[in-house]
């Protein structure tokens, strides 16, 4: 077996116009080997996989595959050498079956010119779910199918090419937990395979779970790559950002809770959520903690009226309200940040300025015109007070960072200025820098009494930035928790009935 390392790039650099996007990386990959590759959004991993994978040309450095030096003008190229690259928003055509997005654009031919012999691809498609130890059937739509599996699909495809070296972009940012083991175990049946694997990803515990060595980009830089044994998870953070975790989850000034904004007595809705009964106070932050179908975004949802509750009361200062549809729920002063703020809180296509004051437009409108000059000054204002990192108002929202798109979905909500946020996995997808700032604008929002009400499935994140937490379990509330003496282990099993549900939260 080859002593040279599967994969080589050295002093890789890349500039675009003002940016110093990569300034000198050194990577390498062995046979066999699951690296993860962490670092803040406009750390560099984008720009370095895009060069790994032949979109961008490096300025300057080298390629070294097997040994030899490479030059990658395109994807085919990459793929010939055997590097694949697995996006976050998959590559499948979902009302295709399973053996034809494999070997879309090269399906075997058949006996007669222009025709294409399908019991060999699926047969060809067949074995390669077997080499993954995957029971789908290759006559399956992939729209059929989970998530999990369809990521599992992607990964036939790049074996069907013969990867030698796959690359997994957030594989599991929208996977269950029980989605996330099974991908794992796939991963490491590719390792003992003698495939390779870059592993991308936000979420740490993922990371220490499943890789051998961590590589740190910050700021264009390598800053380390250690093997995880060597490491720790407050370790890799401060590589990362150049802070300790504790100042991560930083509160600053203890502030007092206030008064009861939101009173929330017996609701329910069949199906959904059962006899659910909780205070928030202006100026806390009410932490909602869970298993994936607890009933938390169920909670959210009923609340802001997407769907209306069937019994129970809601009440706002001590007056009750009736909440059937959003518009109600927004005149009585509550907002909500959806869970996939691509999906439900962006629209992608419009510039930041439009997003931020869309939910203004009816107040500012006069005679149907939109005063653009008004609509730019509080854009403009919102971008200074949330430190909303874009090159101008006119950018697509589309194109900025995780983070900074998710400021723009508060920012909208706060030019209204609402008196309880409902916050819905309000860090998913971002980095930790990105998450210290949320976190800060939260404890901002909450010190000027407004009442924030955050769903999170990051157990360290609900007791880190919580003033109280409750934990949720088939639709019912079953725990209440102080987060300065509650564990994850508490909070675990309150979520999954293993232990005796706590109630030292007031």
């Amino acid at each position: 077996m080859s002593t040279q390392p599967l994969l080589h790039m050295t002093h890789i650099s890349k500039s675009f116009p003002g940016v110093q996007a990569l300034s000198g990386v050194e990577l390498t990959v062995e046979r066999g080997e699951i690296l993860a590759l962490v670092g803040e959004n406009g750390a560099g991993k984008s720009t370095l996989m895009r060069i790994l994978n032949g979109v961008f040309a490096p300025d300057s450095g080298q390629i070294l595959w097997n040994g030899q030096p490479v030059t990658l003008h395109s994807p085919h190229d990459a793929q010939r050498l055997g590097i694949s690259m697995i996006h976050q928003e998959l590559a499948l055509i979902p009302y295709l079956d399973v053996g034809k997005n494999i070997y879309l654009g090269r399906e075997p031919t058949g006996s007669l010119p222009g025709t294409i012999n399908w019991s060999k691809l699926y047969a060809q498609a067949r074995q390669q779910l077997d080499c993954l130890g995957l029971d789908i059937d290759p006559r399956r739509q992939v729209r059929f199918l989970p998530l999990a599996q369809q990521q599992m699909v992607e990964v036939a495809k790049a074996l069907s090419l013969d990867a030698r070296l796959i690359v997994m972009d957030e594989p599991t940012s929208s996977l269950t937990e029980r989605e996330v083991e099974t991908l794992f175990q796939q991963i490491r049946a590719l390792r003992a395979q003698g495939v390779s694997v870059i592993y991308i990803s936000h979420r740490l515990e993922e990371v220490f779970a499943i890789a051998d060595r961590v590589a740190v980009l910050r700021d264009g830089s390598l800053v380390g790559c250690k093997p995880v044994a060597d490491l720790t998870p407050e370790q890799v953070i401060r590589m990362m950002v150049g802070r300790e975790l504790s100042q991560v989850y930083e509160k600053g000034d203890e502030a007092s809770a206030g008064d009861v904004v939101l009173a929330v007595e017996h609701l329910s809705r069949e199906g959904a959520i059962q006899d659910v009964t909780f205070r928030l106070h202006a100026g806390e932050i009410l932490g909602v903690a869970g298993l994936v179908g607890a009933g938390r975004t169920e909670l959210a949802e009923t609340l802001f009226g997407v769907h209306p509750a069937t019994s129970g009361t809601i009440r706002l200062n001590g007056q009750e309200v009736t909440i059937q549809r959003p518009a109600q729920a927004i005149r009585s002063g509550i907002a909500l940040v959806p869970e996939d703020r691509k999906a439900a809180g962006l629209f992608l296509r419009m510039n930041v300025a439009t997003n931020i004051v869309m939910a203004l437009f009816g107040r500012l409108a006069r005679w149907g015109i939109i005063p653009w000059a008004r609509v730019e000054q509080i854009a403009g204002d919102f971008v200074e007070r949330l430190d909303i990192r874009t090159p101008s108002l006119q950018q697509r929202v589309r194109n900025l960072s995780g983070g900074n798109q998710q400021k723009v979905v508060i920012a909208r909500w706060l030019t209204l200025e609402p008196e309880v946020l409902i916050l819905d996995e309000p860090t998913r997808g971002i980095d930790v820098g990105a998450k210290a700032e949320i976190y800060r604008l939260m404890h901002q929002l909450a010190g000027r009494g407004v009442g924030i009400l955050m769903i999170s499935s990051e157990l360290p994140e609900i007791l880190g930035v919580s003033d109280r937490v409750l934990v949720m379990r088939e639709g019912r509330l079953v725990g209440e928790f102080d987060p300065r003496t509650a564990t994850q282990d508490d909070l675990m099993s309150a979520a999954t009935g293993s232990g005796d549900s706590g109630r030292n939260g007031q």
